[in-house]
């Protein structure tokens, strides 16, 4: 009788195994570059064809290998990065599979380069899995593979292939994330022999987003530091101002590990709220660093994904880091086009080594607190409100220059100048103060000494009664009056300016249009339209105690840079930038 059960001939199962490893041009990349990086290299370079279609090479300097060694490595199951078993647990290699380069050689024509000492070296090439010769070479340390014809044994594999220029951006894509899990390597890659990538070893991250993403996009981001728990997160995250609904750049990294994980992206743009609006998507580059028997990198046959020990841990402690990144001035936009966040360092220094506060020198401020309300100096703040914990503080670093067109305010620091915005710097403080309200108790009112009654239309009315509780613990008592009025008893007052009736208008009409839904976010849209609509408006003229008392609250705020909506609240001119301005350097 037949055996049905048969051990397959290598070379069906190398193909069998290249189905899991070799998917495209940009996977053969992918598994080369690893095997680069885990022999050392410190320079590589990369040609392709046609997208990887017609030729892949890459050459490096690394270890490099004997004749014996270049033969085993085309062996299945062949490794020099495993021992045992318990070398699965915490691998801290790129990769270890046995199947890649067999895999690889058994639907291409393959040929190797390599030499483990300089003089003599070994020239392997196959077709098809099959070793078709062996010859000595002389060539330096290091190894050169080149695969030509991929998948040229396999056509219904190669006609699911995309175009050569899909592919080639694939592959680009491949070389950038290696490129940016090692900012000290040196790259160049060659695409139809023209220029796609060109980077030379960098000092850190920074510069490596610099060289490989574009100093545009590097020059919108900001530096991420957090370390905690065994947990360090690092890396740069793009401003909100800059953030948009498409075309984002997003890298994750591991131990130096590429992967991807949308949840860590999504706890990443959870660090964003309060900063922009539902729909933009910001760019991000954060490396984790985490103990080595946390993380399993062996669950997916391309090491794509990773699977975390404690994920809700890793997911709070990166979307802490980008919320406290977020909070720093560094995070403000820069006056110069095209400045890096990281060339400077945050605006003030340390506690009690601040400019003195030597009164106005401007005529802009004099002309404001001139032709601000009798008596509004000193009798009334314009923020004299409740003020939660952490909204004592004034800070001695800075000191309020003056006021311009009566909406900028200018702030003198040891490092520059700053320039705010007051509407937006209000819109930030009565957000975080609207946050703390509905998820507490409610915010202070003012009984009204002669009630406000408005009319609504029909679908006002029901979105009133639909988020009565939410307005009542922004500060409304708002009442059904018969028929289409509302009756309003009490309301909050941000400052003596506040339009109670406008305000509240306004929040219903939102409602009314579905602004807000039924949203995971939801409370923070309603807090952001509240306090958009009950902040001071450009065009009011503040008095000095006015705008010190903003700028104080601003900066106790947690994100003192960025209003709701994504636009800056600051912008900052660094003194070195004065100083090259004026020739001084």
């Amino acid at each position: 009788m037949a055996r049905k059960i048969q051990i397959l001939p290598d070379t069906v199962a190398n193909r069998i195994a290249a189905g899991e490893v070799v998917e495209r041009p940009a996977s053969v990349l992918k598994e080369l570059l690893e095997n680069a990086l885990d022999a050392g290299a410190q320079a590589i370079a990369i040609e392709i064809e046609q997208g990887g279609k017609t030729l892949i090479r890459v050459a490096d300097d690394g270890e490099g290998m004997g004749r014996d060694d270049a033969l085993l490595a085309l062996d299945r199951h062949a490794t020099s990065k495993l021992r045992r078993a318990e070398d699965l647990v915490g691998v801290a290699t790129f990769g270890f599979r046995g199947e890649a380069l067999p895999s690889i050689a058994s639907v291409s024509r393959f040929e190797m380069e390599t030499s483990d000492d300089e003089g003599l070296g070994t020239r392997v090439t196959a077709s098809g899995g099959l070793i078709t010769a062996i010859d000595d070479i002389a060539r330096q340390r290091g190894t050169t593979i080149a695969v030509r014809g991929l998948f040229h044994n396999t056509p219904a594999r190669r006609k699911f292939l995309r175009s050569a220029r899909s592919e080639t951006r694939a592959c680009v894509d491949t070389v950038q994330t290696l490129a940016l899990a090692r900012p000290s390597l040196g790259v160049m890659m060659l695409a139809d022999s023209r220029q796609a990538v060109e980077a030379l070893p960098a000092a850190g991250l920074p510069e490596r987003v610099a060289q490989v993403l574009g100093r545009e996009l590097a020059a919108t981001m900001v530096p991420v530091e957090s370390a905690g728990d065994g947990i360090r997160i690092s890396g740069l995250v793009q401003r909100p101002a800059d953030a948009a609904p498409a075309g984002r750049s997003v890298y994750l990294l591991v131990n130096r590990r590429p992967f991807k994980d949308h949840f860590i992206v999504r706890a990443a743009e959870r660090g964003y709220r309060g900063t922009i609006p539902a729909g933009l998507r910001p760019s991000m580059v954060l490396a984790l660093e985490v103990p080595a028997a946390d993380v399993d990198v062996n669950v997916h046959p391309a090491k794509l994904e990773v699977r975390f020990r404690d994920r809700f841990a890793i997911e709070a402690a990166v979307e802490s880091a980008v919320h406290a990144a977020l909070g720093e001035l560094v995070a403000a936009a820069p006056f110069r086009a095209g400045a890096m966040p990281w060339e400077h360092l945050a605006m003030g220094g340390d506690a009690g080594h601040g400019v003195p506060d030597t009164g106005l020198g401007t005529r802009g401020a004099a002309e404001a607190e001139e032709g601000d309300e009798p008596g509004a100096a000193d009798s009334q703040s314009l923020f004299d409100e409740p003020r939660g914990p952490g909204h004592e503080s004034r800070s001695p670093d800075f000191r309020v220059v003056a006021q311009i067109h009566d909406s900028y305010i200018l702030v003198e620091s040891a490092e520059g100048l700053l320039i705010v915005d007051q509407h937006s710097a209000h819109e930030r403080v009565l957000f975080e103060r609207a946050m703390t309200s509905l998820n507490e108790g409610g915010a202070a009112s003012q009984k009204l000494l002669f009630p406000l009654t408005i009319e609504l239309a029909p679908a006002e009315l029901d979105a009133l009664e639909a988020n009565d509780e939410l307005i009542a613990k922004l500060g409304y008592e708002a009442l059904p009056f018969g028929g289409r009025s509302v009756i309003v008893h009490a309301a909050p007052a941000p400052h003596p300016r506040f339009d109670a009736e406008r305000c509240l208008r306004e929040i219903v009409a939102d409602m009314a249009g579905g602004r807000f839904g039924a949203l995971a976010n939801r409370m923070e849209r309603f807090a952001s339209t509240f306090a958009c609509r009950a902040a001071i408006k450009a065009g009011h003229p503040l008095t000095r105690p006015e705008m010190e008392e903003l700028i104080s609250l601003l900066f106790a705020s947690s994100l003192p840079a960025h209003d709701v909506h994504g636009r800056p609240t600051i912008v900052q001119l660094p003194r070195i930038e004065l100083e090259r301005r004026f020739g001084r350097r």
